[in-house]
Protein backbone atom coordinates (compact mmCIF):
# COMPACT_ATOMS: atom_id res chain seq x y z
CA UNK A 1 0.00 0.00 0.00
CA UNK A 2 1.23 3.26 -1.42
CA UNK A 3 1.35 6.16 1.36
CA UNK A 4 -0.43 9.65 0.88
CA UNK A 5 3.03 11.29 0.23
CA UNK A 6 3.90 8.58 -2.04
CA UNK A 7 0.28 8.63 -3.87
CA UNK A 8 0.67 12.80 -4.58
CA UNK A 9 4.09 12.18 -5.77
CA UNK A 10 3.36 9.78 -8.08
CA UNK A 11 0.16 12.27 -9.58
CA UNK A 12 2.86 15.04 -9.60
CA UNK A 13 4.86 12.59 -12.00
CA UNK A 14 2.37 11.59 -13.91
CA UNK A 15 1.50 15.33 -15.08
CA UNK A 16 -1.54 14.49 -17.87
CA UNK A 17 -4.32 16.40 -18.63
CA UNK A 18 -5.48 19.57 -15.83
CA UNK A 19 -7.47 18.89 -12.70
CA UNK A 20 -9.95 21.41 -14.19
CA UNK A 21 -11.47 21.56 -17.69
CA UNK A 22 -12.47 25.40 -17.28
CA UNK A 23 -13.22 27.67 -20.03
CA UNK A 24 -9.99 29.82 -21.25
CA UNK A 25 -9.54 33.06 -19.46
CA UNK A 26 -8.16 36.08 -21.85
CA UNK A 27 -5.05 37.68 -21.41
CA UNK A 28 -4.94 35.61 -18.39
CA UNK A 29 -2.02 36.65 -15.60
CA UNK A 30 0.17 33.81 -14.48
CA UNK A 31 -0.18 32.64 -11.10
CA UNK A 32 0.50 29.41 -8.55
CA UNK A 33 -0.80 28.21 -5.40
CA UNK A 34 0.47 25.67 -3.06
CA UNK A 35 -1.05 22.68 -2.21
CA UNK A 36 0.87 21.79 0.68
CA UNK A 37 -0.05 18.33 2.75
CA UNK A 38 0.96 16.36 5.88
CA UNK A 39 1.29 16.20 9.54
CA UNK A 40 0.59 19.92 10.27
CA UNK A 41 0.19 19.39 13.94
CA UNK A 42 -0.10 16.67 16.43
CA UNK A 43 -4.03 16.61 17.01
CA UNK A 44 -5.24 13.77 14.21
CA UNK A 45 -8.82 13.89 12.68
CA UNK A 46 -11.75 11.74 14.79
CA UNK A 47 -12.45 9.65 11.61
CA UNK A 48 -11.16 7.24 9.73
CA UNK A 49 -11.43 7.45 6.12
CA UNK A 50 -12.21 4.75 3.67
CA UNK A 51 -8.53 4.94 1.91
CA UNK A 52 -5.43 3.55 4.22
CA UNK A 53 -3.58 6.41 2.50
CA UNK A 54 -5.18 9.15 3.97
CA UNK A 55 -4.10 8.59 7.52
CA UNK A 56 -5.97 10.86 10.42
CA UNK A 57 -2.92 13.42 11.25
CA UNK A 58 -2.74 13.84 7.12
CA UNK A 59 -3.65 17.69 6.91
CA UNK A 60 -3.68 20.37 4.24
CA UNK A 61 -2.86 23.76 4.76
CA UNK A 62 -5.62 26.90 3.94
CA UNK A 63 -5.87 30.23 4.57
CA UNK A 64 -8.87 32.27 4.85
CA UNK A 65 -8.94 35.46 2.94
CA UNK A 66 -9.63 38.90 4.90
CA UNK A 67 -12.95 40.19 4.44
CA UNK A 68 -11.82 43.46 3.51
CA UNK A 69 -10.04 42.49 0.19
CA UNK A 70 -11.70 43.78 -2.70
CA UNK A 71 -11.03 40.61 -4.51
CA UNK A 72 -12.58 37.22 -3.29
CA UNK A 73 -12.82 38.34 0.29
CA UNK A 74 -13.55 36.09 3.06
CA UNK A 75 -13.07 33.02 0.98
CA UNK A 76 -10.80 30.22 1.80
CA UNK A 77 -7.69 29.77 -0.14
CA UNK A 78 -4.69 27.98 -0.66
CA UNK A 79 -1.39 29.82 0.25
CA UNK A 80 -0.51 31.58 -3.72
CA UNK A 81 -0.77 34.20 -5.36
CA UNK A 82 0.61 35.69 -8.78
CA UNK A 83 4.31 35.31 -10.49
CA UNK A 84 6.19 38.03 -9.96
CA UNK A 85 9.16 39.38 -12.36
CA UNK A 86 11.74 38.12 -9.80
CA UNK A 87 10.43 34.43 -9.53
CA UNK A 88 12.40 31.84 -11.14
CA UNK A 89 8.51 29.80 -11.73
CA UNK A 90 5.33 29.08 -10.65
CA UNK A 91 7.05 26.81 -7.87
CA UNK A 92 9.27 29.38 -6.27
CA UNK A 93 6.26 32.15 -6.46
CA UNK A 94 3.56 29.57 -4.33
CA UNK A 95 6.84 29.19 -2.25
CA UNK A 96 7.20 32.85 -2.14
CA UNK A 97 4.01 33.44 -1.53
CA UNK A 98 3.19 30.73 0.91
CA UNK A 99 5.84 32.25 3.24
CA UNK A 100 4.65 35.84 3.33
CA UNK A 101 1.09 34.53 3.92
CA UNK A 102 1.51 32.30 6.69
CA UNK A 103 5.30 32.41 7.72
CA UNK A 104 6.15 28.73 6.95
CA UNK A 105 10.07 27.99 6.34
CA UNK A 106 10.31 26.79 2.94
CA UNK A 107 12.89 24.83 3.67
CA UNK A 108 11.02 22.41 5.33
CA UNK A 109 8.97 21.83 2.04
CA UNK A 110 9.28 19.29 0.22
CA UNK A 111 7.80 20.24 -3.78
CA UNK A 112 6.39 17.27 -5.15
CA UNK A 113 5.85 18.81 -8.53
CA UNK A 114 3.60 21.47 -10.53
CA UNK A 115 0.30 19.99 -12.57
CA UNK A 116 -0.91 21.78 -15.50
CA UNK A 117 -1.92 25.43 -14.83
CA UNK A 118 -5.39 25.78 -14.32
CA UNK A 119 -7.32 28.95 -16.45
CA UNK A 120 -9.93 31.43 -14.04
CA UNK A 121 -11.53 33.33 -16.87
CA UNK A 122 -13.25 35.33 -14.15
CA UNK A 123 -10.19 36.81 -12.41
CA UNK A 124 -8.01 35.99 -15.82
CA UNK A 125 -5.42 33.83 -14.26
CA UNK A 126 -4.00 31.05 -15.42
CA UNK A 127 -2.68 28.67 -12.12
CA UNK A 128 -0.40 26.66 -11.20
CA UNK A 129 -1.72 24.00 -8.47
CA UNK A 130 1.78 23.03 -6.98
CA UNK A 131 2.12 19.72 -4.81
CA UNK A 132 4.06 19.43 -2.10
CA UNK A 133 4.60 17.92 1.20
CA UNK A 134 5.56 19.02 4.45
CA UNK A 135 8.83 17.33 5.17
CA UNK A 136 9.65 19.25 8.71
CA UNK A 137 6.60 21.52 9.80
CA UNK A 138 7.37 24.87 11.24
CA UNK A 139 4.97 27.36 12.65
CA UNK A 140 2.36 28.96 10.71
CA UNK A 141 0.19 32.17 11.33
CA UNK A 142 -1.53 35.36 9.71
CA UNK A 143 1.38 37.28 8.57
CA UNK A 144 -0.73 40.16 7.52
CA UNK A 145 -3.88 40.99 8.56
CA UNK A 146 -4.98 43.09 5.75
CA UNK A 147 -4.73 40.02 3.36
CA UNK A 148 -5.75 36.79 5.78
CA UNK A 149 -8.24 36.16 8.68
CA UNK A 150 -6.97 32.83 9.57
CA UNK A 151 -4.59 30.25 8.91
CA UNK A 152 -5.32 26.35 9.42
CA UNK A 153 -4.97 23.03 9.16
CA UNK A 154 -7.52 20.82 7.72
CA UNK A 155 -8.04 17.00 8.05
CA UNK A 156 -8.21 15.40 5.24
CA UNK A 157 -10.31 12.60 6.73
CA UNK A 158 -13.05 15.26 7.47
CA UNK A 159 -12.88 17.38 4.22
CA UNK A 160 -13.35 13.61 2.83
CA UNK A 161 -16.47 12.80 5.09
CA UNK A 162 -20.36 13.13 3.62
CA UNK A 163 -21.52 15.47 6.60
CA UNK A 164 -18.71 17.88 5.45
CA UNK A 165 -19.29 17.97 1.85
CA UNK A 166 -22.15 19.74 -0.66
CA UNK A 167 -22.67 21.83 -3.45
CA UNK A 168 -22.98 25.56 -3.47
CA UNK A 169 -25.05 27.32 -5.92
CA UNK A 170 -25.10 30.92 -7.57
CA UNK A 171 -27.95 32.34 -9.63
CA UNK A 172 -27.23 35.49 -11.83
CA UNK A 173 -28.75 36.91 -14.61
CA UNK A 174 -31.21 33.66 -14.75
CA UNK A 175 -27.84 31.54 -14.93
CA UNK A 176 -27.09 29.05 -12.26
CA UNK A 177 -23.35 28.07 -11.23
CA UNK A 178 -22.87 25.05 -8.97
CA UNK A 179 -19.68 23.87 -7.22
CA UNK A 180 -18.68 21.44 -4.78
CA UNK A 181 -18.40 22.95 -1.59
CA UNK A 182 -16.40 22.10 1.94
CA UNK A 183 -17.10 22.59 5.53
CA UNK A 184 -14.10 22.53 8.29
CA UNK A 185 -14.11 23.52 11.51
CA UNK A 186 -11.10 24.57 13.54
CA UNK A 187 -10.68 26.82 16.74
CA UNK A 188 -11.95 29.87 14.94
CA UNK A 189 -15.61 28.24 14.01
CA UNK A 190 -16.61 26.77 10.89
CA UNK A 191 -14.80 27.74 7.57
CA UNK A 192 -16.61 27.18 3.82
CA UNK A 193 -14.38 25.82 1.09
CA UNK A 194 -15.94 27.19 -2.11
CA UNK A 195 -15.13 28.41 -5.94
CA UNK A 196 -11.98 27.53 -7.25
CA UNK A 197 -10.34 25.95 -3.69
CA UNK A 198 -12.85 23.55 -3.38
CA UNK A 199 -12.77 22.56 -7.26
CA UNK A 200 -9.11 21.58 -6.88
CA UNK A 201 -9.58 19.62 -4.18
CA UNK A 202 -12.70 17.86 -5.05
CA UNK A 203 -10.42 17.28 -8.66
CA UNK A 204 -7.61 16.50 -6.13
CA UNK A 205 -9.47 13.82 -4.24
CA UNK A 206 -11.38 12.06 -7.54
CA UNK A 207 -7.84 11.30 -9.60
CA UNK A 208 -6.02 10.10 -6.16
CA UNK A 209 -8.88 7.72 -5.64
CA UNK A 210 -9.98 9.08 -1.99
CA UNK A 211 -13.34 10.51 -2.27
CA UNK A 212 -15.76 8.83 -0.38
CA UNK A 213 -19.96 8.89 -1.57
CA UNK A 214 -21.33 12.05 -0.97
CA UNK A 215 -24.74 14.12 -1.85
CA UNK A 216 -24.51 16.01 -4.84
CA UNK A 217 -27.45 17.26 -4.18
CA UNK A 218 -27.15 18.83 -0.45
CA UNK A 219 -26.98 22.61 -0.81
CA UNK A 220 -24.54 24.54 1.39
CA UNK A 221 -26.14 28.25 1.83
CA UNK A 222 -23.46 30.98 0.56
CA UNK A 223 -24.02 34.02 2.14
CA UNK A 224 -23.51 37.73 0.57
CA UNK A 225 -23.23 35.70 -2.96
Amino acid sequence: MRSAREELAALARAGGAQLLELPAAEDPRSAAVLILFGVLDRVPSERVAHDAAVSRDLDVLLLSRAATLRSHPGQVAFPGGRVDDGDADAIAAALREAREETGLNPRGVEVLGALPAVPIAFSRHLVTPVLAWWRDPSPVRVMDEGESSAVFRAPVADLLDRANRGVTVIRRDGREWRGPAFTVADEGGTHLVWGFTAMVLDALFERLGWTEPWDRERVVPLEGY
